[in-house]
């Protein structure tokens, strides 16, 4: 499921990659090593995010991304970046019965035919879920049904976005070999940390971001649904804010802590997100006709215990915290050591991005 939309790598492989995924509020970093089979987590920051109102500058970026490369102690030159929601589609779309690189032209000259809308200015790639062989004919009307097709996950970005991303990395004294869309990697992650449920079960993703939180249903190893929801954690922090008369900082502390007697009020502000999470669930369910197993959360607002419970009762459906690490050698200082479980949920993205490029 790795799908690094942008690839400089022109078929070369690397054993280490700077990861960063670009938060609204923090950027995760991670410094990952490929062994093999195995991987090994060298390193990690957590560091405020640039302020800026739509997209953020090549040499914002380069400022930024010398800051993250110190603070990780990274040691390698080769990067990857995430793309965020707003800035990075991904669609499901039925295309022709061609290879990757053939599909990426196709969208480049006819995005509207295959996307339902025009997008000029803007790169693409491809990831084939299920490739579908040619119909075998049966008489002269299964003849004329038309050329094969096959599903294709398709993301895309905005040319000028990806040229400051690419000058922004130079900047930073950076390679970057890989861009690839948040969305997905939390589907890279869960592919590594619990394969044969991966590849077996239905399941849910949710990332619960600091503007928006995602969704992505797999089903037998493959990305059957996605959609954002316009909620994260500072919508939470802010209502919880209001609602105590608090400082934001106080109440982004309370809302992680969570004692008791703010629960009605947390409860209120999460209700809207699980049914539109619920509602999710629904369509695939209906269209699919499989329930989801259960839910696998990430993101900051993970930590909370009881937004974990409070989540499960709306969707109606068992839910945990996903380990992204799980499966991992951990080779970190002692004091990251010590800090990475409370701490990993927050890394997903970034290791799913990294999961991409590596």
């Amino acid at each position: 499921m790795a799908l690094p939309f942008i690839d400089s790598r022109a078929g070369a492989t690397r054993d280490e990659t700077l990861a960063v995924d670009l938060g609204g509020r923090t950027t995760k970093a991670i410094q990952l090593t490929r062994r093999g089979q195995a991987f090994a987590l060298g390193g990690y920051a957590l560091v405020d995010a640039p302020i800026f109102e739509k997209t953020i500058s090549a040499e914002l970026l380069t400022e930024h991304l010398k800051a993250v490369s110190q603070a990780v102690a990274s040691k390698t030159k080769y990067a990857t970046l995430t793309v965020g929601v707003n800035d990075a589609l991904v669609r499901h779309a039925d295309m022709p019965l061609l290879p990757a690189h053939d599909l990426r032209q196709v969208l480049k000259l006819s995005a509207k035919t295959y996307l339902q809308q025009e997008l000029p200015g803007y790169v693409f790639d491809c990831h084939i879920s299920v490739p579908v062989q040619p119909p075998k004919p049966a008489g002269k009307a299964r003849e004329s049904s038309g050329p094969p097709r096959q599903k294709v996950l398709v993301t895309g970005a905005r040319k000028q976005l990806v040229d400051d991303y690419v000058a922004g990395a130079r900047g930073a004294g950076l390679n970057l070999d890989c861009i690839t869309p948040s969305l997905i990697a939390p589907v890279n992650v869960f592919e590594k940390t619990m394969p044969e449920v991966f590849a077996g079960e239905a399941v849910a993703l949710v990332d619960l971001g600091f503007k928006h939180s995602s969704i992505c249903v797999v089903c037998q190893g493959e990305l059957i649904l996605s959609r954002v929801v316009g909620i994260g954690g500072d919508r939470l922090t802010h209502g919880l804010a209001e609602a105590l008369n608090v400082s934001y900082a106080e109440a982004e502390g309370i809302k992680i802590g969570m004692p008791g007697e703010v629960e009605s009020q947390l409860d209120s502000l999460l209700t809207p997100l699980g049914r539109e999470l619920r509602a999710s669930l629904d369509f695939f369910e209906h269209q699919q006709d499989r329930p989801v197993a259960r839910v696998y959360l990430t993101g900051a607002s993970a930590q909370s215990d009881f937004i974990v419970q409070k989540l499960q009762q709306e969707l109606m459906v068992e839910c945990k915290i996903l380990n992204p690490t799980s499966f991992l050698q951990l080779e970190l200082l002692p004091h990251q050591t010590a800090e990475i479980e409370q701490i990993a949920p927050q890394l997903t993205v970034a290791l799913g991005a990294a999961l991409a490029a590596l």
